[in-house]
């Protein structure tokens, strides 16, 4: 487990072409670590909302949530995975599903060791230190979209251009995903409205 959860995802970040290939064709990384790296993401977001300095810390503590972190994580997590199988599915790409969920959630681990640290950092820091914060923040999220570049373009054995179409194609697919799942729910409470004004008009009748 120490290999998968620390060993493994430093080797991602510092080498992640050799590192993904070795995901792909050595087997090596772990659904396991990846759930893990994911909670670990959750738990990084919360604590920044939450005890990040009031010089960088705009979030209003009476209305901190930490269930629409969580689900801020989650969704966009599983919307990715599923989009870019989908489209890969179809242009050829030969990552498995259970591949991508793992690329995924290694690319995570810049944003695990750069924002818990940094969040507690930023407690005690001054006015001007504060652009060294958000300097490091911008750099975790940089890292993260290189490593999810070479994770995709490892795992599918695309090219760059194709896996920078595949990526905005993906990200088009996840909006559709989520516009046809608000219209659902729309219409199901629609529907629901429906049935239940009719049972109301007929249990006032009787």
């Amino acid at each position: 487990m120490k290999q998968e959860l620390i060993d493994f995802p430093f080797q991602v970040i510092f080498k992640p072409f050799s590192s993904f290939w070795d995901l792909k064709y050595d087997n090596k990384g772990s659904l396991r670590a990846s759930y893990l790296l994911i909670a670990l993401t959750i738990i990084a977001f919360i604590l920044q909302k939450q005890y990040a300095g009031f010089l960088v810390n705009y979030t209003d503590p009476r209305v901190i949530n930490s269930l629409m972190d969580i689900v801020t994580v989650i969704i966009p997590f599983i919307l990715w995975v599923v989009a870019n199988w989908s489209i890969t599915t179809l242009m050829d790409g030969e990552g498995k599903f259970t591949e991508i969920v793992k690329v995924t959630a290694y690319s995570l681990t810049p944003i695990v060791i750069v924002y818990i640290p940094m969040t507690f950092i930023s407690r005690y820091m001054a006015q001007e230190e504060t652009a060294f914060y958000y300097l490091m923040l911008s750099i975790a999220s940089l890292w993260f979209v290189w490593l999810l570049f070479v994770g995709i373009m490892t795992i599918h054995q695309y090219s760059a251009t194709k896996t920078i179409v595949t990526m905005v194609l993906t990200i088009i697919v996840m909006g559709i995903i989520v516009f046809l799942g608000a219209l659902v729910l729309s219409m199901l409470q629609q529907i629901y409205d429906f049935i239940y004004n009719i049972y109301r008009e007929l249990l006032f009748r009787t």
